[in-house]
């Protein structure tokens, strides 16, 4: 076995099983990954030096594939409703048939660190059969300091290999694409597909698993901080407006998507940023635009140009076009990714049914029962004309990543939000005047203008009425925003139409929560909208 670049000589390959004829590369920086992407012909360099691949078959997750050993440890801790189980025996057979198939492959070896906060990090070895692929996670991860890395032990390996393909039959998964996560020994085990991103969400499912047992809250959010040290915290789903909102050049960016909130406050789990780029610009978003002109940035399914620049509305490849790039090429981020315990807490939903108000302060009870509901709406699309909105409930504002059940995340985060003191808002990036295809987005910048004033505090200071609807506290009057867009009834030309809409709604909400009923106390329940009001 030939071994390139390693820094670590006490802890090789042998300790996971793996080992190959071929080349191993540990711990490579930017440029020999280029050199080796390049080489080997998984990717091309662009006009402005940053590195573009294309993932094949799959341009985002499979979470249909993705799989959980079911066995003694987890039997009882993993929420099996939302988790697909495989048995032990056929993780051991997959494992086996994995070190087969790399045994005469080159692998790049990358050490690195999920969790800023070292006293609850999770050290993890990443090996992948492609160079890109390394650098991807090298980006996405916490690099760790040459003192960490000379003593660097694993505690969870990930083997990528995307020329895998899975015997349904043998490995107990459905298709020959699978990701299968033993959490138990740590071991995940990605292949039959070259969507890099399924690396770093492996590692947030893992530490969604290992931190509640630590009584330390994992959150799928961005995360923020003021000049005073002033924390905020973003949950929200895709399309929210969660990167943008929280990318705010007056306060410090901790991280854009995974954190910790732990006994010191919250902590980034990453080192980078995993962006879309559909449509992005240097108008609309400078900062993230910037990092696409720079050497060592990751495109995925970005199309190029003849003079090889990349076309960022260019979406016949994929919509879900994306760049993966270390947190430093942001110019206001963090230096540590921490921060002290946050000091509020925005609920991200956009409100496609133009029911919601642009902002409501949730006490504890209600911010649990939003966390747990998850709410969002996607229109449906164009090519049969307008229809309907579609409600989306994503519990914890991030199922596919959740082992437990939602309840041990939504009660950590009661605990800590009455423990700290913190402030709760909902903000609607959604629609107001009517739903969509009648209504008009919500204006960016009255959404920054009642952020803005809930952050520094002044918001608190402002008259509040109670949503008929919702029951949460909801702005009277609010300096420099339209008044007229904080009651969201009256912006609609049709009342009646609106409550017909409000019921609806409501009735979403009411029949998603059923199955988490039974898990939260009466407080909790008493959060729930009701149709009775929404009815008046």
């Amino acid at each position: 076995m030939s071994e390139i670049g390693k820094r670590n000589p006490t802890h090789g390959l042998d300790e996971s099983g793996l080992k190959t004829s071929g080349t191993v590369h540990y711990n490579l920086g930017a440029a020999d990954l280029y050199e080796e992407a390049i080489r080997r012909g998984e990717a091309k360099l662009t006009a402005h030096g940053a590195l573009v691949a294309d993932t094949g078959q799959y341009t985002g997750r499979s979470p249909k594939d993705k799989f959980v050993v079911r066995d003694e440890n987890t039997e009882a801790n993993v929420w099996w409703d939302n988790n697909n189980a495989m048995t032990r025996a056929q993780f051991d057979a997959l494992h086996a048939d994995f070190l087969a198939h790399a045994a005469e492959k080159d692998l790049f070896v990358q050490d690195l660190i999920g969790g800023a906060d070292r006293s609850l990090s999770l050290p993890t070895r990443v090996v992948t059969e492609y160079a890109w692929h390394s650098l991807f996670i090298r980006n996405l991860l916490i690099r760790p300091e040459a003192a960490e890395l000379a003593s660097f032990v694993p505690e969870m390996t990930i083997i990528d290999l995307p020329s895998f393909r899975a015997d349904t039959a043998r490995h107990g998964g459905r298709s020959e694409t699978l990701i299968a996560v033993d959490l138990a020994r740590k071991i995940v085990l990605i292949g039959g597909t070259k969507y890099a991103g399924e690396m770093k969400k492996s590692v947030f499912t893992a530490l969604n698993y290992i931190l509640p047992a630590k009584g330390v809250m994992p959150m799928h959010c961005s995360a923020n901080e003021g000049p005073d040290g002033d924390a905020a915290v973003f949950f929200g789903l895709s399309g929210t407006g969660k990167t943008t909102l929280s990318a705010d050049p007056k306060r410090t960016l901790i991280g854009d998507d995974e954190h910790g909130w732990g006994p010191d406050g919250i902590f980034n789990f990453e080192g980078g940023c995993y962006a879309k780029t559909i449509r992005l610009s240097a108008e609309a978003e400078p900062e993230i635009f910037a990092t696409t002109r720079r050497f060592g940035t990751v495109l995925e399914n970005v199309i190029l140009d003849e003079n090889r620049v990349p076309d960022f509305d260019d979406g016949s490849r994929t919509e879900n076009t994306r760049c993966a790039y270390p947190l430093h090429y942001i110019p206001n981020a963090s230096a540590t990714g921490r921060a002290a315990h946050p000091k509020n807490i925005i609920m991200l939903t956009a409100d496609a049914f133009g029911v919601m108000p642009p902002i409501a302060k949730l006490t504890p009870a209600q911010a649990m029962y939003h966390f747990l509901s998850g709410y969002t709406a996607k229109v449906a699309g164009t090519e049969r004309g307008v229809t309907e909105p579609e409600a989306t409930f994503s519990t914890c504002f991030g199922a596919p990543f959740m082992p437990r059940h939602p309840s041990e995340y939504g009660n950590l985060l009661r605990e800590l939000i009455a423990e700290h003191g913190v402030d709760c808002w909902l903000v609607n990036t959604g629609w107001t005047g009517g739903a969509y295809g009648v209504g008009k987005r919500m204006p960016i910048k009255a959404t920054r203008a009642l952020l803005s004033a809930a952050l520094d505090g002044s918001l608190n200071d402002a008259e509040f009425r109670t949503d008929a609807n919702f029951g949460f506290a909801v702005p009277v009057a609010v300096p420099g925003v339209d008044t007229a867009i904080l009651d969201p009834r009256s912006t609609w030309a049709d009342r009646e139409a609106y409550d017909r809409q409000a019921r609806k709604l409501v009735g979403m909400f009411i029949d998603n929560f059923g199955k988490f009923e039974s898990h939260v106390d009466a407080t909790v329940l008493g959060a729930a909208p009701r149709m009775q009001d929404a009815a008046e």
